[in-house]
């Protein structure tokens, strides 16, 4: 039992130096830098703006939640040319967003593009960058709805040709639906605004994330086949796409970005099924990609390597400490008072930084996470870890149907969707083919996200 206990007390104490080393220089890194704009940039010299195109890949999605995207895409205020591929990858209820798909016909902004099969989101992403030409590529996810100005803050972002990608801040649409996503939603605010702030900080963000995120043509175009062909045990990878492209992006030598403003409100998981199927995904895509991530780091600051031991090795000790204290519990009957008390305090002041930071005291309600990481994440990362080769996005599935109401509601504004000038205009082609806290701006979308949505992509 001494042995137990020792091996409990041990881990949990390197643990809480690990994490108050690892979290102080996180914290020290992640305070935001002096912005400019778009105006201030022009107003230096005279620039043309980028064109950008915008890749919306889309399986299975509910009508509402595409109208919503697309309609934020639509009312950007980018003054520059802006092109939108909308990539339907062989959805099953492609009759029930025809709609939608049709609200857009007369913007020659919009191009739908319909795969006759299901490829997977990496494919259908590279059947729109193949089609397309701008000089700036935008992923956005189905589901995810912009704030007006995100197109713009991004392009500036990516005015300096050393950047190859960029991400902005993702915030849960659908926040106020569960305790779960009020929970992810703050999940959502540390993973941007402490660890993707600080490693931009160096201009190696580790994951430009999908809902979100820019790309230099330039540089995709060198990296494509790459990103295409990325097998894993001689099986085809096709989840983790937006973190491998970020590794392959720094790998390449361009810097990678993180855009505190340019926020994008996106649908998480309401309960625990889909929230832990989307854990596994993302944890498998992680340890994949994970060697690539080593070879890199002597290239880039010590910082990045105290990121990756600290993203790695913390949870192992944790991992350990919570094993060894359960096991003094259960063989032993003894109760494990030094790892329980410096858990619950390394939980406490980390919610306690995280509520000044972010000026929002419901950042203490975050000490929740912590029995769900060590009950129910660390098992299923391990589980992860022994089951790498599995490839099942484990959430597609086909959406229900929408009510008479919800489909009056798409179809409401027979104007929505379409540019001053376009009202009018011919129609753009609908393509069959095969392969070859918020701002205003989003305030409303929490009372339009609420409903149960798929996440399909996620």
């Amino acid at each position: 039992m001494d042995l137990l206990a020792t091996t409990s007390a041990a881990a949990v104490s390197a643990y809480a130096l690990l994490s108050t080393i690892y979290k102080s220089a996180q914290a020290l890194y992640a305070q935001p830098t002096i912005n400019t704009s778009l105006e201030d940039v022009l107003g230096q010299s005279e620039v043309v703006l980028p064109t950008v195109d915008v890749i919306v890949p889309c399986f299975n999605e509910d009508p509402s939640t595409l109208a919503d995207c697309l309609e934020s895409i639509a009312s950007q205020d980018y003054t520059g040319q802006i092109q939108v591929y909308v990539v339907d990858d062989g959805s099953a209820n492609r009759d029930v967003v025809a709609p939608v798909h049709q609200i857009y016909a007369n913007d020659p902004r919009f191009s739908i593009i319909l795969l006759p099969n299901n490829v997977g989101k990496r494919k259908a992403q590279i059947a729109a960058i193949r089609s397309s030409s701008g000089d700036l590529v935008l992923n956005v996810d189905s589901d995810t709805i912009l704030a007006a100005d995100v197109v713009s803050k991004l392009v500036l972002k990516m005015h300096d040709p050393e950047i190859g990608a960029a991400m902005g801040q993702l915030i849960a649409s659908n926040r106020s639906q569960t305790w779960l996503t009020r929970l992810i939603d703050m999940e959502y605010w540390l993973a941007c605004n402490e660890e993707r702030a600080a490693q931009a900080r160096f201009g190696a963000v580790m994951c430009c994330c999908g809902p979100c995120a820019m790309y230099r043509r330039s540089a995709l175009a060198l990296l494509l086949d790459q990103y295409e062909a990325q097998f894993f045990r001689g099986k085809p990878s096709d989840f983790g796409e937006d973190r491998h492209l970020t590794i392959l992006m720094l790998k390449a030598g361009f810097r990678t970005e993180y855009v505190p403003n340019a926020i994008a409100a996106t649908v998480v998981p309401h309960s625990l099924r889909p929230y832990l199927r989307q854990q596994l995904r993302w944890a498998r895509s992680t340890f994949r990609d994970t060697f690539l991530a080593f070879r890199l780091l002597p290239e880039l600051d010590s910082y990045l390597t105290l990121d990756v031991i600290g993203q790695n090795l913390g949870p192992l000790l944790l991992a350990i400490s919570s094993l060894a204290a359960l096991a003094q519990l259960l063989i032993g009957g003894s109760i494990p008072w030094w790892t329980g008390l410096t858990i619950t305090a390394m939980t406490m002041v980390r919610c306690s930084v995280a509520a000044v930071r972010a000026r929002d005291w419901r950042f203490i309600g975050f000490s929740l996470h912590t029995p769900i990481n060590i009950f129910l994440l660390l098992p299923l990362k391990a589980y992860a870890l022994c089951t790498l080769s599995n490839s099942d996005w484990l959430s597609r599935k086909v959406t229900n149907v929408p009510a008479d109401e919800e489909e009056q509601r798409v179809l409401l504004d027979p104007n929505a969707g379409r540019s001053a000038a376009s009202v009018g205009g011919g129609l753009t082609p609908i393509h069959n083919v095969g392969l070859s806290h918020l701002p205003s701006s989003l305030a409303a979308t929490e009372c339009v996200s609420c409903r149960d949505r798929s996440t399909a992509y996620k």
